[in-house]
């Protein structure tokens, strides 16, 4: 919480922004805030523009699975009912001012993400001829695509008490199989503009 802020990109650079506002409202004008910061959130009904839905959906339908540079980049993953019940409680017993970390201690690169989606995918869903795997291709990295994200956690369990409770494994095998089960709502998102922008950010591609 007491680390200071160092975006490198201007999508990371405006949400930096957003919380030194709420910061200065507070500490000006008595604005009574609680900040939470988040790690990479998973589950149900995410957006499909994001890797974890990315990755399942596309090897379903027996498309590329698109990997950034050489996929060693590491993010901490959350699944979203831990979030949300961690949102509950900064809101119940939060000290005003403050700020909370809010993360799952699991720790991966995304290319161990996508081995594990398609290692699930071959157990629950197995195809003809090979392994998902064989769909992984490697793209050029994203401008200003940082190296680690890492959250300590510490201070909200200490204070307040949340911990997780699911682990990367249990939690992505549920999101795995929630794909599996719910097609038409994965297929209604896809219909619409959505499609533009993965073609946007992933066709033409060099491979890297």
């Amino acid at each position: 919480e007491t680390t200071a802020y160092a975006p490198n990109s201007p999508y990371s650079a405006s949400k930096a922004a957003s919380d030194h506002l709420v910061r200065a409202y507070h500490h000006t004008y008595g604005m009574p805030v609680l900040t939470t910061n988040c790690s990479n959130n998973y589950g149900a009904y995410h957006f499909p523009e994001k890797l974890i839905p990315l990755i399942i959906t596309n090897a379903r339908a027996g498309k590329d699975l698109p990997v950034y540079g050489d996929g060693q980049q590491v993010r901490d993953w959350l699944y979203v009912t831990d979030h949300c019940a961690a949102i509950r409680r900064v809101l119940e017993s939060g000290r005003v001012g403050e700020t909370y970390n809010v993360g799952g201690w699991n720790e991966q690169t995304n290319l161990s993400v996508v081995h594990t989606i398609c290692d699930l995918l071959d157990e629950l869903q197995p195809k003809a001829n090979g392994s998902y795997r064989d769909q992984i291709k490697h793209i050029t990295d994203r401008p200003g695509h940082d190296r680690r994200y890492a959250i300590d956690a510490r201070k909200i369990e200490r204070e307040l008490g949340w911990k997780p409770a699911e682990t990367f494994d249990t939690g992505l095998r549920k999101t795995v199989e929630w794909y599996l089960a719910n097609d038409a709502w994965v297929a209604q998102v896809q219909s619409g503009d959505y499609m533009k922008w993965v073609d946007l950010q992933y066709s033409n591609k060099e491979q890297a």
